[in-house]
């Protein structure tokens, strides 16, 4: 017999398919605050298996079909993947304007694809409100796990807080490359990608802008940020990018630099999940929130919510 909704451990949702992961994602929906969710992200934060992969940029510029497009190449290679597809919301119904069967060539037989589409609400970033938790989760039973961002112009630094490598999306001829450079966009990617690359001489030019960019902007990492020009409808530049993403993974794995990265970006989360439960007021009276190493968020945060109070 499955087990029930609310007792899904780390186990059960990695033996069952997109179906456990499917109910385990509706619990974090539904049951944000239960002891039984803090039990399940804590597992799976303590058990990262994925390389997070954040892909931003301006709507229309063809994130969907790179993604597509990335996907096919990491499942010829054996990988798994699963993928957050966050989408601009309806007015009345708060649900997502744009599925994942529309956006994205997934094919529901195939165990080793799962999408998620998520609906944007009234949260900014770029990024929808339970992504940090559906990352975690997909994090730990997947090989690569892709979040694409509602692309909203400047507030898409958010994706930076859940993804080991984001990649930039540039348009040719459409004034991305300008706004990559008046928006402070520079310090959010770790590789650009120019689309439509096809476009030839427009893209070509949108390359050169961008490498001017990032040229003048101050260095914040030991990475050099590539600029590379893909086709994704045509195939071209796939591999490239693949193997670009490779080596940015690598280069995390050395010196320690994905654990501290990751703890970083769990304390950013606890501090961000205090405010959004207990205000200002309520982050101001948790005091310190730091971590020790591999401590979880989730579970730290059940601690806070005990001193502070439940009802905040």
């Amino acid at each position: 017999m499955p087990a029930a909704l609310d007792a899904l451990t780390l186990d059960e949702v990695a033996a069952g398919g997109k179906a456990a992961l499917a109910r385990a994602l509706a619990m974090l929906e539904s049951q944000p605050d239960s002891g039984h969710t803090a039990d399940l992200l804590s597992a799976a934060y303590r058990a990262p298996r994925a390389h997070v992969v954040g892909i931003t940029g301006p709507p229309g510029v063809g994130k969907s079909t790179l993604i597509s497009g990335l996907i096919d190449t990491w499942r010829g290679r054996g990988q798994t993947v699963g993928v957050i597809a966050v989408d601009p919301s309806s007015r009345r119904s708060g649900g997502a304007l744009l599925g994942d069967r529309t956006r994205l060539k997934n094919n529901p037989e195939d165990q080793g694809v799962f999408v998620r589409s998520m609906a944007a609400r009234d949260h900014l970033g770029g990024l929808a409100g339970l992504t940090t938790a559906a990352m975690v989760l997909m994090r730990a039973l997947y090989d690569i796990v892709l979040v694409e961002s509602v692309g909203v112009g400047q507030s898409e630094t958010e994706i930076v807080g859940v993804a080991d490598t984001v990649l930039f999306c540039v348009q040719p001829g459409s004034g991305d490359s300008l706004q990559f450079m008046k928006a402070g966009i520079a310090e959010i990617p770790h590789i650009v990608v120019v689309t439509k690359a096809d476009m030839a001489v427009a893209a070509e030019r949108a390359r050169a802008d961008v490498v001017g960019a990032l040229s003048l902007g101050e260095h914040w990492s030991d990475w050099d940020v590539p600029v590379l020009k893909v086709s994704a409808s045509r195939q071209q530049g796939i591999d490239e990018l693949v193997a670009t993403i490779d080596a940015h993974a690598a280069h995390l794995d050395a010196d320690g630099r994905r654990a501290k990265a990751r703890h970083a970006q769990g304390e950013s989360w606890l501090v961000e999940f205090v405010r959004e439960r207990f205000g200002r007021e309520g982050l101001r009276k948790a005091g310190t929130l730091s971590l020790a190493r591999d401590e979880s968020p989730f579970a730290r945060l059940g601690a806070v919510a005990a001193t502070l109070g439940a009802g905040g």
